[in-house]
């Protein structure tokens, strides 16, 4: 929706005002303006049509009126967050990692339509660097990095306007504390954007979340009682359909429960920008560029090449037997060898893996391993119970994980991790 002038208004007669901004029609009223029988004429004429004697009965003063009207219109516009919100590009200037040295690069641009990944060791700064693009940091974060949208600085009025965001964030955690159906709260949220065809809006983010989410859920469903995985899917749809934010900001969506790849698809088939932290191969190649995070600093900026993306299919094979299993493990079905047979084939198949089966003397070998391929957040095959060093036992489900009652770090490479005996302590939070 376009911010109102004055140029508009005289060209737009009043039905076709009403149709583009809804929120006019109680505005005539409340302000004693009759329209009826009149709507095909522009406001102008209509104040021209109105008796002399009538306009000082009721204050009408025609510069008045036409200034109030492209004033609420506008404010509105802004606090609904209905204003057209299209970014072309977004641009990352360097700042400073935590020892005061400055990132080597130039500028960082992003374009509509285009995923970026940010990848590095726990604790390195992705979350920072998401945190600067979301507040459009201008040299006043802690890094001292500075966004620009479409070539521009951005103003402190979109900055921290409540209406007209623009940036959405898809966090790792998301409660809902409404007491409303999966519908009620769609519908909200579309009336709320003043959407002409909020019906058919609501039912295609619920058909898009469920393809989504790994259970389903119905219009029904009280929001409340959402997994995890259903409230991402369901964010995700929303987002993508009905939010007019054009910079989506995602924190590790492998974590969700969700299919990534069509989170991901339905995302950029919308023309967002796409700036996700992730630790999952098989994101980080479906991305156009990854940007690689060390010591709290943009330490290195990679471009996604086709010999990489080669890799991706293989990748997604593994990907989608692991997702089977784990369905199996969900409904009670029995795995099978001749599963993890065909898994281990693949694994021994991908160039990515070279080295995986060798030996390795010591847990950290293992677990440094895992993270220079970015595999330690990677589910296991099927989840193991660790009886840890503290005599306490906890289930390891991903090929490196932390004891949570003492803090021991455990790895295995996906290649042995079919034979718990393969699985090594590499020291307290190593």
């Amino acid at each position: 929706m376009t911010m109102l002038n004055r140029k508009k208004l005289e060209l737009l007669t009043i039905k076709k005002l009403i149709k583009e901004y809804s929120f006019l029609e109680d505005y005539f009223k409340d302000n004693l303006i009759n329209i009826e029988n009149k709507q095909d004429l522009t406001l102008i004429q209509l104040l021209d049509s109105i008796d002399k004697i009538e306009k000082e009965e009721n204050t009408i003063d025609d510069n008045q009126i036409i200034e109030n009207i492209i004033d609420y219109t506008n404010q509105m516009i802004e606090f609904l967050g209905m204003e057209d919100n299209k970014v072309k590009t977004l641009t990352i200037y360097p700042g400073y990692n935590k020892y005061g040295e400055k990132e080597n690069y130039d500028k960082i641009d992003v374009h509509a339509g285009e995923i970026i990944c940010i990848v590095g060791p726990t604790g390195s700064g992705k979350s920072r660097l998401l945190a600067d693009i979301e507040w459009a940091a201008q040299g006043d974060t802690p890094t001292k990095r500075i966004i620009h949208i479409d070539n521009n600085p951005v103003d402190i009025a979109n900055r921290f306007s409540a209406g007209n965001k623009l940036v959405a964030q898809l966090s790792q955690n998301m409660n809902f504390v409404m007491d409303l159906t999966v519908y009620e709260f769609l519908k909200l949220h579309a009336q709320s954007r003043m959407v002409e065809n909020d019906e058919e809006i609501v039912e295609k983010i619920i058909i898009k979340a469920n393809e989504l989410a790994g259970e389903k859920f119905t219009r029904d469903t009280p929001i409340t009682s959402l997994s995890g995985g259903q409230s991402r899917a369901l964010m995700i749809a929303d987002t993508a359909i009905l939010s007019s934010s054009p910079i989506v900001l995602i924190d590790e969506i492998e974590n969700a429960g969700i299919d990534r790849k069509k989170a991901l698809e339905l995302l950029v088939g919308e023309e967002k920008i796409v700036i996700m932290a992730t630790h999952d191969p098989i994101l980080a190649l479906m991305g156009n560029k990854r940007i690689v995070i060390n010591n709290g600093g943009i330490a290195k900026i990679i471009d996604v090449t086709e010999k990489e993306r080669s890799i991706l299919s293989e990748l997604e094979k593994l990907d989608k037997i692991m997702q089977d299993m784990r369905n199996k493990l969900r409904y009670g079905k029995e795995i099978t060898l001749d599963k993890q047979y065909k898994l281990k084939k693949i694994l021994g198949g991908i160039n990515m893996h070279e080295g995986c089966s060798g030996k390795f003397e010591s847990g950290k070998q293992i677990v440094d391993k895992l993270r220079m391929m970015g595999f330690e957040r990677q589910a296991m095959p099927l989840p193991v119970q660790i009886d840890c060093e503290c005599s306490e036992s906890f289930i390891m489900e991903t090929f490196e994980s932390k004891c949570p009652h003492c803090g021991m770090v455990y790895g295995v490479t996906p290649c042995h991790a079919f034979d718990k005996n393969n699985i090594m302590a590499a020291g307290k939070d190593y």
